[in-house]
């Protein structure tokens, strides 16, 4: 059964205080750990780091209304894995196909930095996401903390699979993690991370699936 936090989930009382705080100068805004999106049927699986303040956090959908859900959304249609109009709000009517996307922290950390504990008191609800989609075979990890964070809830070292971007990792006969630097606006300002090489990230995507179909 799929496992996700309640809206006034205290498994991380910095997170709590960071929330209520949010909720009070901010009252109009989601505030509260954010569920994932799209189908437990689909084949591929984002794994993100933690809602943004004033992304997802504001919106209650994953990466929905910050500079990295621009990259994000823009690629996932141009890769045919979302379609509609993506439009920084939840309501925007665009839909996933063969795509789901979570965090592996639910709730919106102080300067985007969740703490290890934090990370591991989510680690029930990723290893749900896992047990819930029967068709996963590809995890997008953007990020090394993501990274991290599956490799805990699939129960593999991580000195075993070390983080570099467009890399895989044989996690499971059937299931393939491929890192990507995170779509941040801190990376592609910096140029760590351009729009080709999320492309390029994306055009493996693309090839694996179509190998596990």
């Amino acid at each position: 059964m799929l496992r996700a936090p309640g809206r006034d989930c205290n498994g991380c009382p910095r997170l709590v205080v960071y929330r209520l705080e949010n909720r009070k100068d901010q009252p109009d805004w989601h505030n509260a750990p954010v569920e994932s999106a799209g189908s437990l049927d689909a084949q591929l699986l984002i794994a993100g780091l933690a809602p943004g303040r004033r992304g997802a956090n504001r919106t209650g959908r994953p990466f929905t209304g910050d500079f990295a859900g621009d990259l994000l959304y823009s690629t996932l249609i141009k890769y045919g894995f979302a379609k509609g109009n993506y439009a920084r709000n939840a309501n925007d009517g665009m839909s996933f196909i063969n795509c789901r996307i979570t965090n592996v922290v639910r709730c919106v950390p102080p300067q985007n930095k969740p703490t290890t504990a934090e990370i591991t008191a989510c680690q029930p609800y990723l290893k749900s996401e896992f047990a819930a989609m029967p068709n996963l075979r590809v995890i997008l990890a953007l990020g090394g903390i993501a990274h991290r964070a599956v490799l805990k809830a699939l129960g593999h070292r991580a000195t075993a699979h070390k983080f570099a971007h467009h890399t895989e990792h044989q996690l499971l006969p059937n299931l393939t993690m491929i890192d990507s630097y995170h779509c941040s606006r801190l990376n592609t300002n910096t140029g760590r991370l351009t729009e080709s090489m999320f492309h390029h990230v994306f055009d493996e995507v693309r090839t694996r699936l179509n190998i596990a179909s």
